[in-house]
């Protein structure tokens, strides 16, 4: 039996014309002959470059001025080694320095894709019958870097989506680093680095990070790719030992900022300080201006860790055993050469916590949360092996050790893989969980799986056929022949699947619930 799916024919398609403005890395000696040339430019000369540059600018971001002031302060490092006193500047050479660090970066003009979607928080001046939502996607922009943005809109009782207006003023985060480190966790987290088989041993454009952090470490900077492919020879307790139990972002940057710049430093201990540092970043906080519309708000690569994509955010609406409600949303960092499973956690959708997905399993891509607590436990799907589901159990959000095999590739079009398409959706009948599939070709295809409510080891049903696979229209784009979805909702009585069309654009579909859920449990008379 093939459940009726009713594809909408709403495209969420890139737009190049959505920019940020990026922090526009340049070498040391170029950075230092770049501040020179324009200290030395006259009064006049300045003055008139720079009311130029933000008659140019000021219409295309919200605060230019501001950005090419943050960019400037990244650049003390800098101006120590040129011996320049940076108080005797004025604002007009501060920012003009800042904006030859500064670069517009389109976030969308490759790709918009891999959605999901859940339930707005806000559900003011809507009908019964309608509902407000909150779609993220993947947008990607030159260099194939990855960012999350959204887009908010109301679903009408026959599931037709009103977008609300997309701003073109995009909102820059304001990064917060002010996370408390357990040092056993932290020591155990450096520990993982090492014994994955695919560890983060590159730490690619190290250096930039190290600007953003005012360190200078000097193996890295004169060697921005740093390699290390086994285990360093000492002890990281050189750092560690100066700490308490718990310490702070700051603690730790203050205590490697000092080691760097000590002459005895070797080249493991340097190695140490680089993966301390990239392993720190991968905790922050962010927070958005409360007059910018969600369609404004883009959460871009910020951690070295990330530095090559936040890559298929899976939200999910989690309520907790108190009824309190927190958004949470997994996701791949992707630096380039290894990913690391990440968290993000919000009440609001203005202020965003992020940090590491921690643990034996937290090892590759598609970790998918359940919306609540199972007997007391969080319960995750994930792909640990790159081939099966996998169901995981914990009692911390972020630390995961154990992972059972929840289903084997078994029909021909998903015998390369299989995995979940988001998180678990609970219904009366079970866990709905939608799944993708690869198959010959690649072909990636969307499925559907029922699980039971108290026990999800257990399969109620599975579809024998996909429930979608790409059209003709659908398999044309970046990567042929991939429909993929990263979350989906109920509402008013059917199934809400927002997908991704060969990793360019995306459309959602609707199937009706009861339908697809008689199909379900029909399905496991017939296998």
């Amino acid at each position: 039996m093939q459940v009726t799916v009713n594809r909408k024919k709403y495209v969420f398609s890139p737009d190049p014309s959505r920019i940020i403005a990026r922090f526009l890395y340049l070498s040391d000696d170029r950075s230092a002959e770049l501040i020179k040339k324009v200290l030395a430019m006259p009064e006049k000369e300045l003055k008139t470059a720079l009311s130029q540059l933000l008659r140019g600018y000021s219409r295309r971001h919200r605060n230019i001025s501001h950005v090419f002031e943050k960019y400037y302060n990244r650049l003390e490092p800098i101006f120590e080694k040129i011996g320049v006193d940076r108080d005797h500047l004025t604002l007009a050479q501060k920012t003009l320095i800042g904006s030859y660090f500064t670069m517009e970066y389109s976030i969308e003009s490759a790709a918009f894709f891999n959605p999901s979607v859940v339930e707005h928080p806000d559900q003011s001046e809507t009908s019964s019958d309608e509902k407000r939502v909150i779609f993220s996607f993947r947008a990607t922009g030159e260099g194939h870097i990855s960012s999350i943005v959204f887009r908010s809109g109301i679903l009408d009782r026959n599931n037709n989506l009103t977008l609300e207006p997309v701003g073109k003023m995009l909102a820059e985060a304001d990064v917060i680093k002010r996370n408390v480190y357990s040092k056993k966790t932290f020591q155990k987290k450096l520990d993982e680095m090492h014994d994955h088989p695919s560890g983060p041993y590159l730490i690619e454009k190290l250096d930039e990070m190290q600007v953003a952090e005012n360190i200078i470490i000097p193996v890295a900077i004169n060697h921005p790719e740093v390699v290390h492919e086994q285990k360093p020879a000492v002890s990281p307790d050189f750092i560690l030992e100066k700490l308490g139990e718990h310490f702070t972002y700051g603690d730790l940057m203050l205590l490697i900022k000092k080691a760097s710049k000590d002459p005895a430093i070797t080249e493991d201990q340097i190695m140490i300080l680089n993966q301390m540092m990239w392993l720190a970043s991968s905790h922050y906080e962010i927070h958005f201006s409360i007059d910018s519309a969600i369609s404004e708000r883009v959460i871009f690569p910020i951690s070295a860790t990330e530095q090559k994509g936040i890559e298929d955010a899976r939200f999910v609406k989690f309520t907790d055993d108190n009824g309190e409600i927190t958004y949470y949303a997994t996701y791949t960092a992707y630096d380039g050469i290894t990913t690391l499973p990440k968290l993000i956690s919000t009440k609001d959708f203005y202020d965003f916590k992020i940090l590491p997905i921690n643990g034996k399993i937290a090892q590759n891509k598609g970790m998918a949360l359940f919306p609540r607590k199972i007997n007391g436990k969080y319960a995750m799907l994930c792909r640990i092996d790159g081939v099966n589901n996998y169901i995981a159990y914990s009692k911390s959000i972020n630390m995961w050790n154990e992972a059972k095999i929840l289903q084997k590739p078994k029909y021909p079009w998903e015998l390369v893989q299989i995995g979940n398409a988001g998180s678990p959706i609970e219904t009366e009948e079970g866990w709905l969980v939608i799944t993708h599939a690869v198959g010959s070709m690649r072909e990636y295809s969307l499925s559907a799986t029922l699980l039971n409510l108290e026990n999800p080891e257990i399969e109620i049903g599975r579809l024998s056929t996909p429930l979608m696979v790409p059209n003709e229209q659908e398999r044309e784009g970046y990567v042929p022949n991939v429909i993929y979805s990263c979350g989906s909702i109920v509402h008013n009585n059917d199934l809400i699947i927002p997908y991704a069309m060969s990793d360019h654009s995306s459309s959602y579909a609707t199937v009706d619930l009861k339908e697809l859920l008689t199909t379900l449990k029909s399905s496991k008379n017939r296998s």
